[in-house]
């Protein structure tokens, strides 16, 4: 069996990780293996820098192993959320093990639920399509299938993007200036989008609409059927999922800018507008989402015909290694700056 071929299938052991945790007694042991334990493996594995032949690139994009990849790791997903509504609804853990199982099924979601609708919603798919809508439901942030996909990929790297962390800008920063300028910029592309069909704002074509109202009646329902533990879990794991969401967008574009041009615009997004990592286990795990600069360019592209560029941006580490960092603005400064001032200008 072929590594490179089957490497992928590793990021079906994820979302197990809860389970193992639970079944140990140890409900945090998920956010363990997740940073410390990959982490260390990547440190010994090591990294992988090859490209796919742009011969192979046709045949490979068609393989249905790696679509199927992305469907079943989606629905275990999704039941792993109303596992551990179920799990903790009954009252058995104590509030330390409790806490821990919400986060670990948080981590599971943020870190591989809303990485394969991020996939799926790029895809030309309407059924695909569908279901990172419903991903990102599950998450309490489906205004980011819109804001991603109409927002982020025309201003990255520009001022205007709230999810582009600038330079001397710590997470925390960014943090709140991402949540409510992407939540914002998404209702008002979403309102723009309705005004060229011609349809008003209160429609039930409005998909804002829907990503606010559907987690609040999620909330409810899991409220009314299992009671508030249930519905604290939705919340708790949301929040973890998205956190997670957004501390990998600061890593992969700090400080990166384009270049202003002289009719008022910015310069094409190019692969030095993105931070890359080549680990090789992260980028099992998380379906080359490290290989960031040749989705920018090319958004469309299969995860597993993505490229890796020998002249990008390249962290130091893996997300694993560089989200701890995030945490800790004068370490991630320490880190991070020197990198920044030492590129090309």
């Amino acid at each position: 069996m072929e590594f490179r071929r089957y490497r992928f299938l590793l990021a079906l052991t994820l979302p197990t990780m809860p389970l193992v945790g639970y079944s140990i007694g140890n409900n945090y042991y998920t956010l363990i293996f997740g940073i410390v334990v990959i982490g260390l493996l990547d440190f010994v594995v090591g990294r992988d820098r090859r490209n796919p032949s742009p011969e192979a690139l046709p045949t490979l994009e068609r393989e249905r192993l790696y679509r199927a990849i992305l469907y079943i790791c989606a629905a275990v997903d999704l039941a792993i959320i109303g596992w551990g509504a179920a799990v903790v609804a009954r009252g058995e853990l104590s509030p330390a093990q409790t806490l821990g199982l919400m986060l670990s099924v948080g981590f599971v979601t943020g870190a591989q639920g809303i990485t394969f609708a991020h996939e799926l919603g790029h895809a030309r798919s309407k059924a695909d399509q569908l279901l990172a809508k419903v991903l990102l439901t599950a998450v309490c942030y489906g205004h980011f299938f819109i804001e991603h996909n109409r927002g982020h990929h025309v201003r990255v790297a520009t001022p205007d993007d709230p999810a582009s962390a600038r330079f001397g800008e710590t997470f925390y920063s960014f943090y709140v200036r991402t949540l409510t300028g992407s939540w914002l910029n998404a209702w008002k592309l979403e309102a723009e989008r309705l005004r060229r069909h011609g349809l008003r704002f209160w429609t039930w074509r409005n998909q804002m609409l829907w990503f606010t109202t559907v987690p609040v009646l999620v909330f409810g329902t899991l409220w009314l059927a299992l009671g508030p533990l249930a519905a604290a879990l939705y919340v708790v794991q949301s929040w973890m999922a998205f956190t997670l969401l957004e501390a990998v967008n600061y890593v992969q574009h700090y400080g990166l800018a384009r270049r202003q041009v002289k009719n008022g615009g910015y310069e094409r997004v190019a692969h030095h507008h993105s931070w890359n990592a080549s680990e090789t286990l992260t980028n099992c795990f998380l379906i080359h989402l490290q290989r960031h600069s040749d989705h920018h360019e090319n958004p469309s592209r299969a995860y597993q015909a993505l490229h890796l560029y020998p002249d990008g941006p390249e962290l130091p580490t893996g997300y694993s290694g560089m989200l701890p960092l995030a945490f800790v603005p004068p370490l991630w400064f320490a880190v991070m700056n020197p990198r920044l001032k030492a590129m090309p200008a």
